[in-house]
């Protein structure tokens, strides 16, 4: 197959991950025999730098006219100051809402080698198989802002068609799993919340009976994803509460490092990125973990290309790189350690 995919380097280890991930999708269309195309555009702090914006005009028409878009990371120190008023994190949000990317999936599983380097009693993480699926263009991150005097106002809203068509991804992926959804809310405070529950069984009764749904308050989720997280298979929730699980799911693996993400829409390229962020204080050290990033781009030969086997054979080949020992700084628990290009040449070795 053909496919053109635009690259996103972005800050701090971006580059370096994204050309980890690169050296994969190469080795996959040599191994299957497929054409890749590669336009690289510039977002976030790298943007700012060179064009005073964070996704520049041609920025966004590579990702639009993209079969599917790699991104590495976006912000750092330079930028940091959250009265600034172009930030990096600005360009991001944007991508996402001018591509209608409104479901941001992160699985979660636990390598059986790194149990012991998660904060959480290791018999709690045999069989931990969780997917996220994260609204991503609604809620408070996008509702009105205003400060009036001593008195900061963000608003929260979301219309029963957003939730109705993340809902809908999530009860769909759930059924092509174990069959249980649990929709996480704040339903006896918040009336988006209240919103969320009504609409979401509401769609499950009427287009997905087959699905067992289960609702959770976030702060009881919260404590859940620690004390049983094996206990939970697809959750699907707004996009604060969101942003905030992933993050503490993603320690059940053991490193941020480890774990990839896929935007979606409704058609149109869907955006692959590592979850961690731009790790400024070993940017350029050859220290970035690259499997977080290898691992996206299996999402991506999966979610956007339709390329089921070659996205297993990269899953396969970071899973015997790991059961062989090889590990990066922040998974070596103090011993031997490779940097990201010898880890990913290990990877592309596997394959």
């Amino acid at each position: 197959m053909h496919a053109n995919i635009t690259l996103l380097p972005g800050d701090g280890i971006g580059p370096e991950v994204v050309a980890a991930g690169l050296a994969v999708l190469n080795q996959i269309a040599t191994r299957f025999e497929h054409s890749f195309d590669y336009h690289e555009a510039l977002i976030g702090g790298a943007a700012i730098d060179a064009t005073g914006n964070p996704l520049p005009d041609e920025s966004l028409a590579r990702c639009r006219s993209a079969d599917a878009i790699l991104l590495g990371a976006v912000g750092g120190p330079k930028w940091s100051d959250p009265n600034a008023p172009v930030r990096p994190e600005q360009g991001l949000l944007k991508l996402r809402r001018e591509l209608g990317l409104f479901a941001n999936l992160r699985p979660v599983t636990v390598h059986p080698d790194l149990m012991d380097l998660a904060p959480v009693k290791s018999d709690r993480l045999v069989g931990v198989n969780l997917l996220v699926v994260r609204e991503l263009t609604g809620g408070i991150y996008f509702g009105e802002k205003r400060r009036d005097g001593d008195v900061a106002f963000d608003g929260c809203s979301y219309s029963v068609q957003e939730v109705e068509r993340v809902v809908r991804l999530a009860a769909r992926l759930a059924g092509q799993r174990s069959k249980r959804l649990t929709q996480v809310d704040k339903a006896n405070v918040l009336e988006t919340s209240r919103l969320w529950r009504q609409v979401t069984t509401r769609v499950l009764a009427e287009e997905f009976p087959e699905i067992t749904l289960e609702h959770q308050l976030v702060d009881s989720m919260a404590m859940h994803l620690i004390a049983k997280p094996a206990a939970y298979d697809v959750i699907v929730t707004e996009n604060l509460f969101g942003d905030i699980l992933t993050d503490e799911a993603a320690l059940l693996a053991g490193s941020l490092g480890l774990l990839p993400s896929a935007s979606l829409g409704d058609g149109g390229p869907g955006l692959y990125e590592p979850i961690h962020g731009s790790a400024p204080d070993i940017a350029g050290q050859d220290k970035a973990n690259p499997i977080g990033t290898i691992l996206s781009v299996a999402m991506m030969l999966r979610w956007s290309l339709k390329l089921e086997a070659e996205a297993a054979a990269i899953e396969t080949a970071v899973a015997s790189v790991l059961s062989a020992g090889l590990r990066t700084a922040d998974i070596a628990a103090g011993g031997a350690a490779l940097g990201t290009e010898a880890m990913t040449a290990a990877i592309v070795a596997a394959l």
